[in-house]
């Protein structure tokens, strides 16, 4: 494997395999990798001939600041799990790198972007459409592997890569998950013991509203899910219940073929997210 921190470098590095005719798989990260973002690079290992990891503290969508300091950086840890994974190139630039002006663009996201994340975190999908952006055109793969743990981020990054004509297939790769049925999370390294036991009640009552949306309305179902959440010590900040492609809210089942719950929950102090297909 080797380690590249400068854009000219890896721009090289990726002439020269497309030279030899050989296929790109780009697995984009914040660092801090677990077991989910090992999933996607085994995934990506698989379908594609030469594996790049991007390992990069994105500061332009932090809203919060305090988030931004207090994020995992753990390049060492990083780079021997990138290592033992088969990835050829790990991409690790400094803010600089990326950023040698400020990047003043403003993507058109539309709806996808509006609620939820978007609602509650302003800013954080337009700085998360500069980076990835960023990462598509410096890269230019063929396939690029996201986790369904951030659903509406997937959803978000098409709109992107419509809007700026690249020609990538986004792969979503299922959400991989602790014994307990906790969503892998590079946050939940800040979660102390006491919220670490609780934090898998997310998890549980997202399932547990699978039997129980059955016969219930959408927002009997939000309402349980809510209560059920806050009444094990934590926090909802919102759960919704969305159309799996336009993100919008549904008001009934039958409005969608798929809809999906997005939650996120503060547990400890920590913001935690984590979603559920109901079809």
């Amino acid at each position: 494997m080797e380690i590249i921190r400068t854009i000219e470098l890896l721009r090289k590095r990726v002439a020269d395999a497309k030279a030899a005719d050989k296929t790109i798989g780009l697995v984009p990260t914040m660092g801090a990798l677990h077991d989910g973002h090992l999933s996607l690079i085994e995934r990506a290992r698989k379908e594609c001939d030469v594996v790049v990891v991007s390992d990069f503290v994105n500061p332009t969508q932090f809203n919060n600041p305090d988030d931004l300091k207090t994020y995992p950086r753990t390049e060492a840890a990083d780079c021997t799990k990138m290592e033992a994974a088969g990835v050829d190139y790990a991409f690790i630039p400094s803010v600089e790198e990326i950023y040698p002006e400020p990047d003043t663009r403003v993507f058109d996201l539309g709806p996808v972007a509006e609620v939820m994340e978007g609602a509650m975190r302003p800013g954080h999908f337009n700085g998360v459409a500069q980076i990835v952006s960023k990462l598509f055109a410096i890269v230019t793969p063929d396939k690029a592997y996201f986790g369904e743990k951030d659903f509406q981020q997937i959803a978000v990054i098409r709109r992107m890569a419509e809007l700026e004509g690249f020609d990538i297939d986004i792969v979503d790769c299922p959400i991989k998950r602790e014994a307990d049925g906790l969503a892998l999370s590079s946050r939940n390294v800040r979660l102390s013991p006491e919220a670490r036991a609780i934090a898998p009640e997310i998890n549980r009552a997202l399932r547990a509203s699978l039997d129980f949306a059955r016969t219930h309305t959408v927002a009997e179902t939000r309402d349980f899910v809510v209560s059920t959440i806050d009444s094990k010590g934590m926090e909802t900040e919102y759960y919704e219940i969305v159309d799996a492609r336009t993100m919008q809210p549904v008001a009934d089942w039958a409005e969608t073929p798929c809809a999906v719950g997005c939650v996120t929950v503060y547990c400890g102090g920590v913001r935690l997210i984590d979603n559920i297909k109901y079809q």
